[in-house]
């Protein structure tokens, strides 16, 4: 079966005896057409299914009304909080959303923007892979404003909007080792990205807060298998044989803090497996307030990530880079300079970590 041609301007002008540039002026609701007129045109496009071309129409106006969004892993349930609070606040402006995912390779990601280049979207909101800058840079020299997300981007001059990690495992830390912990150990995922870089730290220096040195909690990074293919969602599997492994050999008072809920879930089932009670035994905590947190048994505390006011944060520093240096305010924003605006994240305390220790 052969589709179906889309209609145009020109068969709608050639059904009605009109010219192009009326048909197109009673469209766009434009003066010096009369209402009989502006009617007829409206009708016969209805009838034709006529749908504007607004590729065609970005070409003339110099404006694809499209913001890029970049991401790595679009089943991990932060990004999809994000996007969706970044497609509500784009399309309150009148942006449409093109959505592209690299899945934590580079080349991937090189491709991605070559891509976002060719389409000539207005700007772009990307969560990088963190590794190579030449590609981002190619596309700002285009005249592409980006703005980083949830991840730093070392070497780049961009502006950054983000969660306070540091802060958020700081604080995490600071409620395990306030019920009494004094053996702790954070659970992590094994990429080099500035997320985990700056749970690490926060989770150090609240030892330091606290009068303990490093050796008073241990690192232990997740072999995960999105390594394989990080469009897939976590799995608890990822961290239950270390959760396994850790309950042979960690002590009663002790906790633990998970760079994830999914890492935290893990955990439950191995300690449960070896016996060992949530919070008895040992305190647990998990980053990201996943649905399911509140529902464990004993329900999770976690930290709450704030993916709707990061989406909409990036949205607006976007479109004041957007707006150039000749719009309201574009100047001073170009004078600005890269603009990093980390958001606080709350911690969530629930029973897995306020039994008696």
């Amino acid at each position: 079966m052969t589709p179906r041609r889309r209609a145009t301007l020109r068969d709608i002008a050639a059904a009605l005896d009109l010219s192009v540039n009326t048909v197109s002026r009673a469209l766009a609701g434009k003066d010096a057409v009369s209402p009989d007129t502006r009617e007829r045109v409206q009708a016969e496009a209805d009838r034709l299914g006529y749908v504007p071309n607004s590729m065609a129409r970005s070409l003339v106006l110099r404006n694809a009304m499209t913001i890029g969004l970049v991401i790595t892993n679009p089943s991990n349930p932060f990004y999809a909080r994000l996007i969706s609070a970044i497609e509500e606040r784009g399309r309150v402006h009148g942006y449409s959303l093109m959505l592209m995912v690299t899945e934590d390779s580079v080349e991937n990601e090189r491709r991605v923007a070559e891509e976002l280049m060719r389409w000539g979207v207005d700007g772009v909101l990307a969560v990088p892979v963190q590794h190579g800058t030449e590609h981002w840079e190619r596309l700002r020299k285009s005249g592409t404003p980006v703005v980083l997300v949830n991840r730093d981007l070392p070497g780049l001059d961009a502006d950054l909007v983000g969660v306070d990690y540091f802060e958020s495992a700081r604080r995490a830390t600071g409620v395990l080792l306030d019920g009494g912990a004094r053996e702790l150990c954070l659970i992590e995922e094994d990429l080099d990205i500035s997320p985990v870089a700056e749970r690490i730290r926060g989770f150090h220096a609240a030892l330091g807060e606290h009068g303990l040195d490093e050796a008073a909690g241990t690192v232990t990074r997740v072999p995960t298998r999105r390594r394989e293919s990080s469009s897939q969602p976590w799995d608890p599997i990822d961290s239950y044989a270390i959760g396994r492994d850790l309950a042979r050999r960690i002590g009663p008072g002790s906790a633990v803090l998970a760079g994830n809920d999914y890492f935290a879930l893990g955990v439950y089932r191995a300690f449960s497996e070896q016996g060992l009670s949530i919070p008895g035994d040992v305190a647990v905590a998990g980053h990201g307030d996943h649905p399911f947190a509140a529902y464990l048994d004993p329900p999770l505390t976690t930290v709450r990530l704030p993916a709707g006011r990061v989406g909409a944060t990036a949205v607006d520093l976007l479109l004041e880079r957007m707006s150039g240096p000749d719009a309201a305010g574009g100047a001073e924003a170009a004078e600005r300079g890269p603009q990093r605006a980390l958001l606080p994240a709350e911690v969530v305390v629930r029973a897995s970590t306020m039994g008696e220790r």
